[in-house]
């Protein structure tokens, strides 16, 4: 008998549904025969989303929700289960902002309990609420976007480079704590995407033009990437680097560490020149 696809037929529910690679998450699951909950704390984006999928006839359900706060995220999965009329059997973990360009004390304390209460928080609430449920249901599968700075460390990126560590290292532990259920866990590692991450995120005006110069030579399409993620949760794999670079990252950072680091300094001094 062929293994149940985790990706086709889904009941999805997918934060930071209204843009970006979460809005690619949700159009390409209901594409796959999914229902999709698509939840954003943007109501109006999150129903362009919705709206886009009914017309290529899917059917989802806009719901507005801050992941940084566990009530909001409680009825996000009481409500997706009553619309679902049964329980999730997918989470995207994808809500999240970006911040950069300064150096560690130079960053507004605002700042950092901003970037972790989205990226950090909302990641941990959203595995508090639905793995329990997912636990349950027996199967299903949990993704949570991280980003290759979750181990590169790249200067000038503190906040952003915690948080991501951070989420890397709760889907390592909840992939072991699930490896004896039929729940897969995959964590994403892109580089650049191209969404709007950088328009909405905080950068000074100098690191987000560089950043946006970058993502428009270097970026993946989200779509590519979700494809590429879904494919690797149907496969059973945690880790997805779908960029080349991340692969490279990923290599260096372990097999020259002692290497990467001074050319991760080398990085900084160019930098400096750039501002």
């Amino acid at each position: 008998m062929a293994k149940k696809s985790r990706s086709h037929g889904a009941r999805a529910v997918v934060t930071g549904a209204g843009s970006g690679i979460g809005r690619a998450f949700a159009l390409e699951l209901a594409r796959r025969g999914g229902a999709v909950v698509c939840a954003d704390i943007n109501l109006e984006t999150a129903a362009d989303t919705v709206s886009c999928i009914e017309a290529a006839g899917g059917r989802a359900l806009a719901v507005r929700c801050d992941v940084t706060v566990l009530e909001q995220v409680e009825a996000l999965a009481d409500r997706a289960e009553q619309w679902f009329g049964a329980p999730t059997s997918l989470l995207v973990n994808n809500a999240g902002v970006g911040i950069g360009g300064q150096r560690i004390g130079e960053f507004s304390i605002e700042d950092w309990r901003w970037t972790v209460d989205i990226n950090q928080w909302g990641m941990v609430y959203g595995c508090h609420v639905f793995v329990p449920r997912l636990r349950e249901l027996g199967e299903g599968g949990v993704i949570n976007v991280c980003s290759t700075a979750s181990f590169a460390a790249a200067p000038l990126m503190g906040p952003y480079n915690m948080t991501k560590a951070a989420v890397l290292a709760l889907s390592e532990t909840l992939a072991a704590e699930l490896s004896e259920t039929r729940i897969g866990v995959t964590a994403l590692c892109p580089t650049f995407v191209k969404t709007n991450i950088i328009k909405d995120g905080r950068l000074p005006a100098d690191a987000s033009k560089l950043s946006a110069r970058l993502m428009a030579a270097t970026g993946m399409s989200p779509e590519r990437v979700v494809r590429d993620t879904l494919k690797a949760l149907d496969r059973g794999r945690l880790y997805v680097l779908p960029q080349i670079d991340a692969r490279m990252i990923w290599r260096a950072k372990r097999l020259a560490p002692r290497s990467y680091q001074r050319l991760a300094a080398l990085a900084l001094r160019a930098a400096d020149r750039f501002q």
